[in-house]
């Protein structure tokens, strides 16, 4: 077997990145038995396939390394061969698997070796004598593994969603599940089609010599491809939203929760007062009136969130200039009776399990398209959280309800204002907040 020098082999940029921990395992199984399986350089020295065993030895600080190396007539015939190495040796992720198949077949379409769309076994009789024939999706399908309807998903995902929003995905847990990258690559299909309408319209109107019409049609192809990638970018938003949720309440359910005598008892303890203000750690909670101005000049007044519950006596319209977004949860039917009778401007509407939820917001928010699976307030506290802010961001609850929302802006990073008008409620919430942080909350001026 040729060996070659380690520094002379090129490594082409649409190269993956290496695993760390599969570059350790080779390193330890090289000094143990040297180089199993050699890598692939073409006769050009360009790298094939083994680039985790090449970064192995780099580390190893080989300065040699054993190859086969192969001939290829173009570029194109040794993207392929990598291609198809990376398909059969590497565990991929359905996001980079799908890119792979994608790229694959544009390869086979320029070297004349993919079936054109409605060919069958009929259509090609004509083809026999090519050698190889070209190529129809079952048959790709076959040969990478998968089912033609796995295969043809997986070239939706790669070819639909946009170049900026597969940057975020990569690295996310969505990039492990093909039902969330589906739904990713399907939001904005509309837009997808009329940019891509007015790409073709463009390019037809540029051989024609028609240049404003072809600058017009560009800026409205760019619109659409802009709001492609809003779209998408919700749709993901909501997608990793429900998953953190779900295993947000998993574990919340998990926990064993004091028992409810008991929590009386230490929440009569505390002493909790109307009027009174307490610190608890990075959140602020209020025993009083949430709708009176007490309670608002607490208020950061720059918070991204904030989640409230219907009550008889609203008078809670204020939030909407407190937060950017104003989450109501309420039972089913009764949210036009609830806009006609305050001044917050109604966004749009999300149904989370049984419970219905009214977005308000002074600004213009994308409603997720996708359907949303989360249950329980459990769930759709934390779901709200990824959707609508950030790390750091603040949040504001004038109901404590359980103190849902406390603890899952405290397992979550935010900041929470928080408070009500039944010092019971406030002091169960505190208590909660201080058996699942082992923090001692403190009274302002106490």
């Amino acid at each position: 077997m040729p060996t070659v020098p380690i520094d002379q082999i090129k490594i082409g940029l649409n190269r993956r990145p290496v695993k760390e921990e599969k570059v350790a395992e080779l390193m330890e199984s090289i000094k143990a038995n040297g180089l199993l399986n050699p890598i692939t350089v073409d006769q050009n020295l360009n790298l094939v396939a083994g680039l985790h065993r090449l970064t192995a030895c780099k580390l190893l600080h080989r300065h040699e390394i054993e190859c086969n190396i192969v001939t290829y007539t173009d570029a194109d015939q040794a993207r392929l061969a990598e291609i198809d190495e990376n398909l059969i040796r590497n565990e991929l992720e359905p996001l980079d698997r799908a890119q792979l198949w994608l790229e694959r077949e544009q390869i086979l379409e320029r070297l004349g070796l993919r079936a054109k769309p409605g060919d069958n076994q009929h259509t090609l009789k004509g083809s026999a004598s090519i050698s190889p024939p070209p190529k129809t999706t079952l048959e790709l399908a076959k040969e990478v593994g998968f089912s033609e309807r796995t295969f043809q998903q997986g070239k939706q995902i790669a070819k639909d969603i946009t170049p900026e929003v597969k940057e975020i995905i990569k690295d996310t847990p969505l990039a492990k599940s093909t039902t969330d990258l589906l739904k990713v690559a399907r939001a904005g299909s509309k837009e997808r089609t009329s940019a891509e309408q007015a790409e073709q319209a463009r390019q037809q109107a540029l051989a024609k010599g028609e240049h404003e019409v072809a600058e017009r049609l560009g800026k409205l192809a760019a619109q659409a491809r802009g709001k492609q990638k809003e779209l998408q970018m919700e749709a993901y938003k909501s997608a990793l939203a429900q998953k953190e949720a779900k295993s947000i309440r998993k574990q919340v359910q998990s926990q064993v929760e004091q028992p409810m005598k008991k929590s009386n008892v230490a929440a009569h303890q505390l002493g909790v007062k109307v009027g009174e203000e307490w610190i608890l750690g990075r959140h602020l909670v209020y025993c009083g009136d949430t709708s009176g101005k007490e309670f608002v000049k607490l208020l950061p007044g720059n918070a991204a969130l904030a989640i409230a519950t219907l009550s008889q006596t609203w008078n809670h319209d204020y939030l909407v200039h407190e937060a950017r977004v104003v989450a109501v949860l309420r039972s089913e039917g009764n949210i036009y009776e609830f806009c006609s009778r305050n001044r917050m401007p109604f966004q749009y509407e999300l149904v989370l399990g049984n419970i219905y939820v009214g977005i308000f917001s002074q600004h213009s928010i994308s409603k997720p398209q996708t359907a949303i699976n989360v249950e329980g307030v459990e769930g759709i506290v934390p779901y709200l959280l990824n959707l609508y802010t950030s790390t750091n961001n603040f949040v504001i609850s004038p109901f404590m309800a359980h103190g849902e929302i406390l603890i899952a802006c405290e397992r979550m990073g935010r900041s929470c204002f928080i408070g009500d008008e039944n010092p019971e409620l406030v002091a169960r919430g505190i208590i909660r907040w201080q058996n699942w942080t082992g923090k001692q909350s403190q009274k302002m001026g106490g």
